[in-house]
């Protein structure tokens, strides 16, 4: 992804870029230190989720046995055995979420802040900064593509709840309660119903900063990194921004950058013109075609 945003603020299309973000080798400043710090004590353990995710089974064999022998007690105690200690790790990946959020948080308060005038100036300048914003987005799609095709990470998290719920009508004692209790389970439960849980829950926290931000006034630079976070995950993503079936509400954020200064944007939407991979494409709306024409 070297030169993947190396365009963002071009007027002209015969104009040289103005900069490259160089993901290969971007290194930390000393005033982008603390910040980098606290994220990549994060993104370190990204890896680890995404190897605990995609070796996740499930517990299905001992569920279904369970189901289909409901007057078995020791079908019941295996299911619920092997359940237990996998909602242990839907937690943990839960709580990863609530952190990579935090982390994002610190990376936009960063990006966004008024060391420099010019907001382009941030990525060209704290490009170690930009670079772990990039590997937040691509931990993400990667996360959320795992979890779409495991069926078992909900279907073990509702046979869990349901059993919970049983035994405390029966007041049966239930080991790993105090683990997971009633107010975090339906945390979970609403994390892991969204197709994109780690995207839904990235894309509300950069929904809330803008909104802090626009209050503040300091607008420009989240707009201009809601452009490289479009230009990131068009390029990532297999079927990319444009498409009907995106996350991103692309008519949206065209109206936001539209409502703008015309020239204090003209060169992000050429970003989105020039520079994006998939705008082109068949499955592009024709309608945002038409709005960035």
């Amino acid at each position: 992804m070297g030169n993947l945003l190396k365009v963002l603020t071009c007027t002209d299309l015969e104009q040289e870029p103005n900069f490259f973000l160089d993901f290969e080798n971007a290194q930390p400043t000393e005033a982008e230190r603390e910040v980098w710090e606290q994220v990549d004590v994060v993104l370190k353990d990204a890896k680890g989720i995404l190897d605990e995710l995609q070796a996740y089974k499930g517990a299905g064999q001992e569920i279904r046995e369970a189901i289909q022998n409901p007057s078995d007690e020791a079908l019941q105690e295996q299911a619920w055995a092997a359940v237990v200690p996998l909602v242990g790790k839907l937690k943990k990946f839960y709580e990863f979420s609530q952190r990579l959020e935090a982390a994002l948080h610190s990376l936009l308060g960063a990006l966004t802040s008024e060391t420099y005038s010019d907001p382009t100036q941030h990525l060209e300048r704290e490009q170690a900064l930009a670079k772990q914003f990039a590997e937040i987005l691509h931990f993400t799609l990667r996360f959320d593509e795992l979890k779409m095709t495991n069926p078992a990470i909900q279907n073990d998290f509702s046979y869990y709840r349901r059993t919970l719920s049983r035994m405390r009508i029966n007041n049966v004692p239930a080991e790993g309660e105090n683990e997971v209790n009633n107010e975090l389970a339906n945390r979970i439960s609403l994390f892991y119903a969204d197709a994109t849980p780690m995207l839904k829950t990235l894309s509300d926290g950069t929904t809330k900063f803008v909104s802090e931000v626009r209050l503040s006034g300091r607008l420009p630079a989240p707009v201009l990194l809601m452009v490289g976070v479009i230009i990131l995950y068009d390029y990532v993503h297999p079927v990319g921004a444009f498409a009907k079936s995106s996350k991103i509400d692309m008519k949206g954020c065209i109206k936001v950058l539209k409502d703008q200064p015309p020239n204090s944007v003209e060169g992000l939407l050429n970003a989105l013109r020039y520079t994006t991979k998939h705008l082109n494409d068949d499955s592009t709306n024709k309608t945002i075609k038409s709005m960035l024409q």
